[in-house]
């Protein structure tokens, strides 16, 4: 497999708050179901590919979205060096990637989507990086295609783009294969029942969206007016149940206890002060016990297996 396109500098080639939604489609119609049901990876990048140029404004520059992102780069830190060789799953507009390089780790971030990756490479070759970024067009369900270019130092996958992967187990596996021995994963998880989504659900009546992220079966997530897509939301438990016994689970914290998501942006902008208060409690009350599991995502490290 190789990166589409090559710099002088960098390895270039040509892809939840991706699904984010509080309008997030109930899971009664049956018409809803089947398109729900039909999406493939391919379908998945031509939903990427449609927010792929407002995902920085709607996302990443927002002063939730940035909150939440910092908190998770203190972990991305804690767990890869400088001259390390990462893998990240689902690099968006490749801004954790760029993180990265920024610090001296290599990153080889595979992205469904073309859009995304043509956002990401404008990122890339923009910066003055020491450390190369390699881009490519891979679904996390094809990243052992990258067989030969293992083993990893590590892997990472940030804010729920693994939540549209059905079968964790499988993809497990596949991170085994490539990753070394020791080899550190972190993965940020939508969480499974939001405090914030919750009270807003619950404030507008909708009893039933207000905990429909606890069910077995995929939620049926509006990305825009007329496409939906299948979001799974599994326990901590249950991503560690499919990782074993590949992967023990080190640790793992909340993200956006109190810090809210960002369709509560316009919020976070009219009180500033509150929310630089909100995000000097959060990082305490994500590692509270009971409370962590509130959080908008779940931050998972885990640890490959030493045979």
């Amino acid at each position: 497999m190789k990166a589409l396109g090559v710099s002088p500098r960098h390895r270039i080639p040509t892809t939840n708050p991706r699904f984010r939604t509080a309008q997030g489609a109930r899971n009664g119609s049956s018409g809803l179901n089947r398109m729900a049901e039909s999406f493939t990876p391919s379908n998945i990048a031509a939903a990427l590919d449609a927010i792929a140029e407002t995902f920085d404004q709607s996302f990443t520059n927002s002063v939730a979205g940035g909150a939440q992102r910092r908190s998770v780069w203190r972990e991305l830190d804690r767990c890869f060096s400088p001259g390390q060789r990462i893998l990240e799953l689902e690099c968006g507009t490749g801004v954790d990637a760029t993180h990265l390089a920024t610090r001296g780790v290599e990153v080889w971030a595979c992205e469904q989507s073309s859009k995304m990756l043509e956002v990401a490479h404008r990122r890339v070759v923009s910066s003055r990086l020491p450390a190369p970024v390699s881009l490519f067009p891979l679904a996390p369900e094809q990243i052992s295609m990258l067989q030969d270019r293992g083993p990893f130092d590590g892997a990472f996958s940030d804010f729920g783009a693994l939540n549209c992967v059905e079968d964790m187990a499988a993809l497990g596996r596949s991170l085994a294969s490539l990753l070394k021995p020791g080899a550190k994963v972190v993965l940020c998880m939508a969480g499974t029942c939001v405090a914030w989504e919750v009270i807003l659900f619950l404030w507008h009546g909708r009893f039933r969206d207000a905990f429909r992220r606890l069910g077995r079966g995929p939620v049926h997530m509006r990305l825009t007016d007329d496409l939906y897509v299948a979001c799974w939301y599994p326990s901590v438990r249950a991503v560690r149940r499919a990782f074993c016994p590949h992967f023990g689970l080190l640790r793992w914290r909340g993200v956006g206890v109190t810090i809210p998501p960002t369709y509560w942006e316009k919020h976070a902008k009219r009180f500033p002060k509150v929310m630089t208060l909100l995000a000097k409690i959060d990082p305490w009350l994500g590692r509270t016990p009971l409370v962590r599991v509130l959080a908008d995502h779940l931050l998972l490290t885990f640890e490959k297996a030493v045979f």
